[in-house]
């Protein structure tokens, strides 16, 4: 059986958060988008135009993971989904798993270093995260990271441990987590 699972988180931002947007007679707040696929083969392009599709929620960077369990391939870019994915090049990437992220940042500095997904390579399994959403709490995820660093990165380094029970760290860290946010991992 195959699934897809496509995510578009709609919190919005705090008091510093995205601009606000005068909608259908109502302001709203427009913040990331966040999108993932699982079970689908060529995952990489129908991930870009999820993508391409929530835009509107980020313009700043776009970055994406895709992989098959083993093999996982990571893209970041700064700019709009156009400009930094070649959707040639995309039916090249390999998998039937997939996670994107289109940056509007509320935290961190806008850079490629704070551009979504973030992944690490720590032990035998790596990890990849997209969020959206306001962590209150990074420095006490992730003590002694550099001023600037997002608070997703924050998170991930907290997540990216070799615990003999991933499953209980993850709801452990979760729980430690002041704010609102969504996630994508893999």
């Amino acid at each position: 059986m195959r699934e897809v699972i496509a995510i578009a988180d709609c919190s919005g931002g705090g008091p510093a958060g995205p601009p606000l947007v005068f909608w259908a007679g109502r302001f709203v707040r427009e913040a990331c988008g966040v999108f993932g696929v699982f079970g689908v083969p060529a995952a990489a392009r129908l991930t870009y135009l999820g993508l391409y599709a929530l835009q509107h929620r980020g313009q700043e960077s776009s970055g994406m993971v895709v992989g098959d369990g083993r093999r996982w391939r990571h893209h970041v870019g700064m700019g709009l989904v156009d400009q930094v994915y070649d959707p040639a090049a995309l039916l090249q990437w390999e998998g039937d798993l997939a996670i994107g992220h289109n940056r509007y940042s509320t935290s961190g500095t806008s850079s490629l270093e704070n551009a979504q997904p973030v992944f690490l390579e720590r032990g035998s399994v790596p990890l990849a995260l997209c969020h959206n959403g306001n962590l209150l709490n990074p420095e006490a995820l992730a003590p002694g990271l550099p001023p600037g660093t997002s608070d997703t990165r924050a998170l991930a380094e907290a997540l990216a441990v070799n615990a003999e029970d991933w499953e209980i760290h993850l709801l452990d860290t979760l729980a430690r987590i002041e704010g609102a946010y969504s996630l994508l991992i893999l």
